[in-house]
């Protein structure tokens, strides 16, 4: 009697692959408030818009609703979380929490080149308002803050902060229509300001009112 031979498996990795690619692009988009809040998705749709199949869609979306930036329910139901005030100011406070601590760490490492880099950036997000951009001004307001953290040396730290961005991140968009720009954010030069004179006091002040006065607008 001939052995039952096993139909070969798909290649893994591309399976890997494939799921990561979704979940990149998922994340992205979320962080970036290009999907608004309780907004709904589909696995279909997700599967048919990234070319994928309903597996990786499936992994891709059980990753970001670990994530908090999704939710599921029973019947498979995707959605962005509409965030009630409690959640805004818990996550604000998460942010005002790692967010200046980070800036802290990143302090004795903020050479010229890092200050240059966030003038620049500051720059690019005045365009952004001037334009009416939304998610380019989301986009480079969270590249001024991870370019910062990041000479802190703490990616654990950095990780969780990214979370917390991405679980604001439609909510993020709410925020910027509500707040009307006309220019980057004021406390981004008292940052700036800090960095150069070596000020950690003004530093982790102006990091603390920076993430939480834009977001108490939304609760008030």
């Amino acid at each position: 009697m001939l052995p039952t031979l096993r139909p070969p498996e798909r290649n893994p990795e591309a399976r890997i692959s494939a799921h990561d690619r979704v979940y990149r692009g998922l994340r992205s988009r979320i962080m970036l408030g290009q999907i608004g809040p309780g907004e709904s998705l589909t696995l279909r749709g997700i599967g048919r818009e990234f070319e994928v199949s309903m597996t990786p869609a499936r992994e891709a979306v059980q990753r970001l609703v670990a994530e908090g930036a999704l939710s599921m329910s029973n019947s498979g139901r995707v959605q962005t979380p509409e965030l009630s005030n409690e959640r805004i100011e818990e996550l604000a406070a998460l942010r005002a929490l790692l967010e200046v601590e980070l800036a802290s760490r990143a302090l004795p490492r903020a050479h010229i080149a890092l200050i240059d880099r966030l003038q620049t950036i500051n720059g690019t997000i005045t365009d952004a308002v001037s334009n009416r951009d939304a998610v380019g001004y989301i986009r480079t307001n969270l590249e001024f803050h991870r370019t910062l953290y990041l000479r802190a040396q703490a990616p654990a730290m950095l990780a969780m902060a990214e979370t917390v961005w991405l679980q604001l991140g439609p909510t993020m968009r709410a925020l910027y229509t509500r707040m009307r720009r006309n220019e980057a954010p004021h406390y981004h030069r008292l940052i700036i300001a800090a960095l150069k004179a070596g000020d950690e006091p003004g530093l982790r002040l102006a990091v603390r009112s920076d993430v939480t006065q834009g977001l108490r607008m939304l609760t008030s």
